[in-house]
């Protein structure tokens, strides 16, 4: 008998992937946590039926995330990551050398603990001595740590369940006092495919926000449409204004000098989204 994992990605689009083996399965506080041995993904992490990693494809999204916004502020000293319980955003910032503390805030300690069982190449940052995990809301902790943070990353889930609020507008205005007066945000924000209303909104609310607003792209193979959205929000610096010549070389896959800026070229169909 086989077995296979199936996502509905839309209402009208799925995908599946053949499961050699469940090697975990449970309920937290807040969602349904399930790891799957897949033939074409490897370990895959799956929260309330939703893909959310795995080890074949997990650089594009974690490098994406982190470096663009970390190469882009000159010199952060605190960085906070809401979310990405599966470590592979910390992994990433811990490459950064001059960081002095990456405070972590992820609200399901079993996604935590399962990523450090199920996902050692992903979950290493857990042992820097900089990074300090915080279980608990991000959205109730950007409210109380007012200009505080030289960058902050929000490595959310799809907008449902207890990640809706990472989306909404008075969540970026917090996130805004939290940074310190040239501080700068990264969010993923979804598929242009499929959350185009998503994009245009979050995009716009940002402009209201920040002085410097851009949005650019990765390629995620099992997200949905493959194409995937960030945006930087910044007070400040302006990532494509970056010497590229002088940015590190952090042993990436996806991340390179070279593309920093070129990810930040968009196709006429996606500037259409944030009226470009």
């Amino acid at each position: 008998m086989e077995l296979w994992f199936t996502e509905d990605q839309t209402k009208d689009v799925r995908i599946s992937c053949r499961v050699k083996k469940v090697l975990f399965s449970g309920r937290s506080q807040f969602q349904e946590v399930a790891v799957y041995d897949t033939d074409e993904y490897g370990r895959l992490l799956a929260l309330d039926n939703i893909i959310q990693t795995n080890i074949r494809d997990e650089f594009i999204y974690h490098e994406s995330l982190t470096h663009v916004g970390l190469n882009t502020h000159p010199n952060p000293q605190k960085v906070l990551l809401i979310g990405g319980g599966d470590g592979g955003s910390v992994r990433e910032i811990v490459k950064h050398k001059d960081i002095e503390k990456i405070v972590h805030v992820e609200i399901d300690q079993m996604v935590i603990d399962v990523a450090k069982e199920f996902f050692p190449e992903l979950s290493s940052g857990f042992s820097d001595p900089r990074v300090e995990i915080i279980v608990d809301d991000g959205i109730k902790h950007v409210k109380e740590h007012k200009n505080t943070y030289d960058v902050i990353m929000v490595d959310s889930p799809d907008p449902i369940g207890p990640a809706v609020g990472l989306y909404g507008d008075d969540f970026y205005r917090n996130v805004a006092g939290a940074l310190k007066e040239d501080g700068l945000l990264v969010a993923q924000t979804e598929s242009p495919f499929f959350n185009r209303d998503l994009i245009s909104r979050v995009n716009a609310t940002m402009k209201s926000i920040f002085p410097i607003v851009r949005m650019f792209l990765g390629i995620v193979p099992t997200y949905p449409g493959g194409a995937w959205t960030f945006t930087v929000g910044s007070k400040k610096y302006d990532p494509l204004e970056v010497d590229t010549d002088k940015l590190p070389n952090l042993n990436t896959k996806w991340y390179s000098p070279e593309m920093h800026r070129s990810v930040f070229v968009l196709p006429p169909f996606f500037r259409e989204l944030i009226r470009e």
